[in-house]
């Protein structure tokens, strides 16, 4: 009998599964998110799911773990101080393909250099340049990314950097070859850039979580989730910690697949922060083919197709004044619950929320809390922003309270975006609290915000809401159109080429919208989802069976979809993926592209069958570092030919090599 355990960390909890055999959960627990330290909520929740299940720590086989810290760090514009070398491009391609932006002011060096298509040196790298930058900057950073022109067909300029940024700086460097074997340099150094950010802070969570294990008795191998839903060590996640990004979303459509068996699916996880919807096919969930999205940043890391929308239980909640009837709007902002933070600061909270209350006008500001996050580096923040977070020191704070001025409110954004201050405000989760779907936080804290929402006055002077009951059901109407519309443009985005419109255009079409309810006049119209939908989150038992009903579809709500994430991480497989190419420079010359140069063959096949058996030993060797066994070889030949006078050319060939396997257990 081998136990499993795994960790997700997620927006708001943390949670963990303790799974036998992967064939059976034996217990599950949840802990908040610290996001100050997230190994306080991981261990917080190991304890609790050990407590729970009664099973001695050091029985523990295996543990995993997923996390949103580098997607929601991408997102925020956390992360280290870093520098970018950039060889062989121009300067202006740093602002054409958003790399000023990636950098947010962190130095970088535009340098003569690079190869050419064919793998030949185009300029030699102009050493004293290099020489000279890292002596500037190699004190007043965290780590370097690399990006050298054509580096996929020769990385020799980008070892040689690596080998001076080693020499002169000893600081981590990320070389854009080793993060993808894809052209598009631009895109590769974006990557190399953003990975290179993430390194310390994915490092600290890794060793921290292992501490952590390590104080509770278990000594088992910790286990990473990668962005495609596959397993790697937690040594390969602090290398490259760039793979983690859409950990989170990966693991719940690996746990989906667990949890229901199904094959055809839209799989969609509702959490506190956003609703992440994809598409589960063949008993697979689908990648994206352009590279992972996060936030702005386009990268070539590969990653479930995910359609990722700001909508959770934590959304903000936005008064909408116009037409007479009003509404709200959910999302995308995060909030801190209101009766979660009562939970905090219940004296401050309640005072607050009594005094708006016996105001006669609603105010700007009713219902709204404020935070500072511990811990958080403050580099980079102006002489406001630094006001305010005094201001603001160690406590809550009524809004109002903080703000004196107009001024300020920008301040104050800036301050939320950096991950610095937590506003709270009236989210679902609260509207929850009040209609007895959750009993978690702060009930009457609940009540006193939706009230205090409620108050104001729609297009026809009215009350949005006569009672805090009657708000909080307008809340869960709308998460429940909002998610309904969620999975219509993820659906339509799979089906974009048939339309050519479109998918938000689409899912909000008045026709489609009609369709929902069955409209039948002399049109009958019905529209619908026809493919499954299951709901996994927390919250999914509470929000999606009126989900369901709305599409018109089944709604698979299993077990333990709470915890889908946590089961994801543990179950999944070992997969490591080398790719490389092979082109004809010339007549006769065929050239494969090394991770340490191009190497030349007379015969095309000797030179696909030569980087072939290189792949091959490269992905075994990662797959067992990663600590997989019963290691199964796939490989992928994409061979390219030109007919050219009667006879066929040789062009290009790509050939992909998958090596995948069961992490090992401890025994």
């Amino acid at each position: 009998m081998a136990l499993l355990l795994g960790v997700d960390t997620g927006g708001t909890y943390t949670d963990a599964v303790l799974l036998r055999d992967e064939r059976e959960v034996i217990a599950s627990a949840k802990a908040l998110t610290t996001r100050h330290d997230l190994a306080i909520g991981v261990g917080g929740a190991v304890r609790a799911v050990l407590a729970q299940s009664g099973v001695d720590a050091g029985d523990i086989a295996l543990a995993s773990l997923s996390t949103t810290l580098a997607t929601n760090a991408l997102v925020e514009g956390q992360g280290g101080r870093v520098a970018l070398i950039y060889i062989g491009f121009k300067e202006s391609d740093l602002e054409t393909h958003g790399l000023l932006d990636a950098l947010k002011g962190d130095p970088h060096l535009v340098l003569a250099g690079g190869h050419n298509h064919a793998g030949g040196e185009a300029v030699p790298l102009d050493e004293d340049r290099l020489r000279a930058f890292l002596s500037a900057h190699g004190a007043g950073v965290g780590g370097f990314a690399v990006a050298s022109q054509f580096a996929t067909r020769n990385p020799a300029h980008e070892l040689r950097a690596m080998a001076l940024v080693a020499e002169l700086t000893g600081r981590p460097v990320s070389a854009s070859h080793q993060l993808s074997a894809k052209l598009n340099g631009p895109k590769r150094a974006m990557t190399a850039v953003l990975n290179a950010r993430l390194i310390g802070m994915i490092d600290r969570l890794i060793g921290r979580a292992e501490d952590t294990l390590r104080e509770v008795g278990i000594s088992a191998p910790l286990m990473v989730v990668r962005g495609d839903g596959a397993l790697i060590s937690s040594a390969q996640a602090r290398e490259r910690p760039i793979e983690t990004i859409l950990s989170g979303p990966a693991a719940s459509i690996v746990g989906a697949k667990w949890l229901t068996g199904a094959e055809h699916a839209l799989v969609s996880d509702i959490g506190g922060t956003t609703t992440d919807v994809a598409l589960l096919r063949d008993g697979r969930p689908a990648i994206d083919p352009a590279g992972a999205r996060v936030g702005p940043y386009r990268t070539m890391v590969e990653a479930v197709a995910m359609r990722t929308t700001g909508l959770g239980g934590d959304s903000e909640v936005h008064f909408l004044s116009e037409g007479l009837q009003g509404g709200v709007d959910l999302g995308p902002r995060r909030l801190l619950p209101v009766s979660l933070v009562a939970m905090e600061a219940p004296e401050v909270v309640h005072t607050a929320l009594d005094a708006q209350m016996r105001s006669t006008l609603p105010g700007e500001h009713d219902g709204r809390f404020v935070r500072a996050v511990a811990g958080q580096t403050q580099e980079g923040i102006g002489p406001r922003e630094e006001v305010l977070l005094e201001r603001i020191g160690d406590g809550v704070h009524p809004l109002g309270d903080i703000l004196r001025s107009r001024i300020e409110t920008g301040a104050l954004k800036r301050l939320v975006e950096r991950g610095l201050v937590q506003m709270a405000g009236v989210t679902p989760s609260d509207a929850s609290h009040v209609l007895g779907l959750a009993v978690a936080w702060d009930v009457t804290a609940a009540q006193k915000a939706l009230a205090l929402f409620g108050r104001r006055r729609t297009g026809s002077g009215d009350r949005l809401a006569a009672d805090p009951a009657d708000m909080a059901r307008i809340i869960i109407a709308q998460l429940e159109r909002q998610t309904a519309l969620a999975l219509l443009e993820t659906a339509f985005s799979e089906e974009e080429t048939e339309f050519g419109v479109d998918p938000a255009v689409l899912a909000r079409h008045v026709l489609m919208q009609r369709g929902l309810g069955g409209h039948k006049g002399l049109v009958r119209l019905d529209t619908g989802l026809a493919v499954p939908v299951i709901g996994l989150g927390a919250s999914a038992g509470t929000y999606y069976p009126a989900v369901g009903a709305r599409l018109g579809c089944e709604m698979i709500l299993p077990e333990h979809a709470g915890v889908a994430n946590a089961i994801g991480a543990v179950v999944g497989r070992v997969t490591m993926r080398e790719a490389g190419t092979v082109t004809s420079p010339s007549e006769g010359k065929f050239r494969v592209h090394l991770t340490d140069g191009p190497m030349d063959f007379g015969n095309a096949d000797a030179a696909v069958e030569h980087l072939e058996g290189v792949l091959r030993a490269a992905a075994l060797a990662a797959a067992e570092a990663a600590g997989a066994e019963d290691i199964q070889i796939n490989v992928m030949r994409d061979v390219r030919v030109a007919g050219v006078e009667g006879r066929e050319v040789f062009v290009e060939a790509d050939v992909t090599v998958e090596a995948t396997g069961r992490p090992r257990v401890a025994v």
